[in-house]
């Protein structure tokens, strides 16, 4: 019998309180299933005293952030002179053999798992744009998953799909997001061999790379409509929920966790609704 298990999470739970509320609400209305919670983001203890506690069966993963706010520990190759975190992906890249670099970002990774892991627990790790795929940055994570007895670290392996809608193409983020897809193909191919090595598990698939900055409910039932064999599935997305009537991108990615067609789809392609926690 085939086993499909799709995971829907929340990125960037813990920024702010609009990311916060998000969460609460696609979780007991909607149903999101996961959330990656940023240790240094301005709303964390929102995140853990009043959102987490009406959240029990909620998947938990530490967003490891190395691109935007305050770090927890001293890192100046990764801030500039105020203190907050100023690299460019690029950057990264390019400087990923760099003992000192590498050094700085374990630092930093391990604080914001050690604050976390104080508060809750957590079942997988992923981190703030994919940084974490970077080989040697991955090779950091795996370490630490094991160190602290996390299962499961997310890898970036997306298919490419086409929703058959000519306004999701005819922009700038498309081809762009194309290349994030094979530079993220490529990461994974060389990191699974490192998940390997450290006996750690991860999502087979990713949903969410493609249509970055376009994400809706077409883009996860067509991204999903082509998997037959076992496989878990992880869809990313970064929801919002203001106290306004504000619309933006993240407004529309909180209302893919309400849309029950959508779920009601997910399930007729024979998908089990899950997150790491339960798959542990």
């Amino acid at each position: 019998m085939v086993k499909k298990n799709f995971i829907l999470n929340a990125d960037d739970f813990g920024l702010s309180q609009a990311h916060n509320q998000a969460v609460l609400e696609g979780y007991i209305n909607g149903f999101l299933t996961s959330a990656s919670l940023c240790a240094n983001g301005e709303a964390y203890e929102n995140a853990i005293h009043d959102i987490l506690p009406d959240c029990p069966d909620l998947g938990l993963a530490v967003h490891l952030n190395i691109m935007e706010g305050k770090p927890l520990t001293h890192c100046p190759l990764l801030t500039n002179i105020n203190g907050q975190f100023n690299s460019s992906y690029l950057y990264l890249m390019t400087n990923s053999k760099r003992e000192k670099l590498l050094t700085q970002i374990e630092n930093e990774f391990r604080a914001q798992i050690e604050k976390v892991l104080k508060d809750v627990k957590v079942d997988h790790l992923d981190s703030h744009v994919h940084t974490h795929a970077i080989p040697e940055i991955f090779k950091i994570t795996c370490k630490l998953a094991a160190e602290y007895g996390i299962k499961y670290v997310r890898s970036q392996y997306e298919e490419v799909y086409l929703i058959p809608k000519l306004a999701k193409h005819l922009n700038i983020n498309y081809p762009l997001n194309l290349v994030k897809i094979g530079l993220l193909q490529y990461f994974t191919k060389i990191n699974r061999q490192t998940l390997e090595e450290y006996n750690l598990k991860t999502n087979d698939y990713l949903i969410g790379v493609g249509y970055t900055g376009m994400m809706d409910s077409d883009a996860i039932s067509y991204g999903i409509e082509g998997f037959e064999e076992d496989c878990t599935v992880e869809a990313l997305i970064h929801p919002c929920k203001y106290s306004n009537s504000t619309q933006n991108q993240h407004t529309k990615e909180f209302a893919i966790t309400q849309d029950m067609k959508l779920r009601d789809t997910i399930i007729r392609l024979g998908f089990d609704l899950t997150n790491y926690k339960s798959l542990a």
